[in-house]
């Protein structure tokens, strides 16, 4: 595995980002393991989980793009840190753009935050995880509505390996083949599992023998097939 590749995962533990035991998802499975983005909280957790995202945009989609949209809420914290970190490490300044919840009447109105969105932007999405692809589902309305534009791919920091909402393929799978834009991770949750594993890490084995057989009967269910 690549170095950076466990130096994020090790990032994730240590932002307490990344957690294992019982959860309930938005897509109301029920999971041994959760990833948070809303754990990142601090300016020099946000710093470097921009570089982390610019760098693997930009190894994977390059920089040659207008916009960088993060879905709200997280997307938001997620997209600015990323814009920022983009132009420091490749000298391009990329706009970042959101979404709001709800529409705004007064002031600056619409469902827009941050830069406009017009015909000809090439757009690039952002996003903490995509577990059933159902984010993105209500995200790409909003974005073709605002002109003629072209989706250059999505981002998100764990790829769950997990299926979608429509079948066996994976979530990130599933929105290649339904919106036509490829989806990629920083690191999958095959990767998370390989390096943490009866391993140690500041003292603590965070994925013994119970903790595996738990991620192991999660995916025998809700595992994407490949």
């Amino acid at each position: 595995m690549e170095r950076y590749k466990e130096e994020f995962i090790e990032f994730m533990l240590d932002s307490n980002v990344l957690k294992f035991g019982d959860f309930t998802l938005k897509s109301g499975r029920k999971s041994p393991f959760f990833m948070n983005a809303g754990s990142y909280v601090t300016g020099s957790q946000l710093r470097r989980l921009g570089r982390f995202y610019a760098e693997a945009i930009h190894d994977r989609y390059g920089v040659d793009f207008d916009i960088l949209f993060g879905p709200a809420y997280k997307g938001i914290p997620l997209g600015v840190a990323t814009v920022m970190a983009i132009s420091e490490l490749y000298g391009k300044d990329v706009k970042y753009c959101s979404n709001r919840k709800e529409i705004k009447d007064h002031g600056d109105k619409g469902i827009l935050l941050g830069s406009p969105i017009a015909d000809g932007d090439r757009v690039v999405i952002i996003e903490d995880v995509t577990t059933s692809g159902k984010s993105i589902e209500e995200t790409f309305p909003i974005l073709k509505a605002q002109g003629n534009i072209e989706i250059l791919g999505l981002m998100v920091s764990l790829n769950r390996m997990e299926k979608g909402q429509h079948g066996e393929k994976s979530a990130l799978e599933e929105i290649r083949d339904t919106y036509g834009f490829p989806a990629a991770a920083i690191v999958s949750m095959e990767e998370v599992v390989s390096r943490l594993y009866n391993r140690e890490y500041r003292g603590r084995v965070y994925i013994d023998d119970v903790v595996k057989a738990s991620i192991d009967a999660y995916y025998a269910r809700y595992g994407a097939k490949k």
